[in-house]
């Protein structure tokens, strides 16, 4: 039986390995191998906090996703982006303050009820998806409960915890039921659709 390497140790590992001046996004997903996909949506998802570039990490993570359904090996980014270089300084900087919360938050979140990868991807995939279109509302505010779910499914995914996973995709569709039904009620108040109330 393999054993299982924590996320932390692999993101510590890139360190021995990068390039001294910079290195790119292909670089990066190249060495996180399986795993690429699951910290590309933790990254892109704790950009969809921020208030300004919330959209664009939506309009990513909707990309992203679409891969993951297609059972893609790994994510797949335009040239011009997958080229972009990024100083190691400081995506050493970044992986240096990431790795003791991720130590911390693997004492609690470990490989529980494994599921098939594939058709974990393909779930995740597909409920990343709509939160990633949900990024898009224009509404103050509302980026914030999509991201966080992101997040969470994102570290449950690499970490193989199918009970957080379970958790964090109801949580997701409690979600996209109340923004449904408050863009349904939305538009019946503009006339555009029958009201259920």
């Amino acid at each position: 039986m393999v054993t299982r390497v924590p996320t932390s140790v692999v993101l510590g590992g890139i360190f021995g390995e990068a390039p001294a001046e910079h290195v790119t996004v292909d670089w990066l997903t190249g060495r996180l191998g399986q795993r690429s996909f699951g910290v590309i949506l933790l990254l892109l998802a704790l950009l969809g906090v921020l208030p300004g570039v919330s959209a664009i990490a939506g309009v990513m993570l909707t990309v992203v996703a679409y891969q993951m359904i297609l059972d893609c090996p790994g994510p797949v980014f335009p040239r011009r982006i997958a080229t972009r270089h990024v100083g190691t300084r400081r995506l050493t900087a970044i992986i240096r303050r990431t790795v003791p919360v991720l130590r911390y938050l693997e004492r609690f979140i470990r490989p529980r009820w494994a599921t098939p990868f594939t058709a974990t991807k393909r779930v995740v995939g597909g409920v990343v998806l709509l939160l990633g279109a949900s990024l898009l509302i224009p509404v103050p505010l509302s980026n914030l409960p999509p991201a966080l779910l992101v997040v969470l499914i994102a570290f449950a995914y690499l970490e193989e915890d199918g009970v957080l996973l379970c958790a964090a995709l109801a949580g997701s569709l409690l979600l996209s039921a109340i923004t449904l039904g408050a863009v349904w009620e939305a538009m019946s108040v503009a006339g555009w659709l029958p009201s259920f109330l």
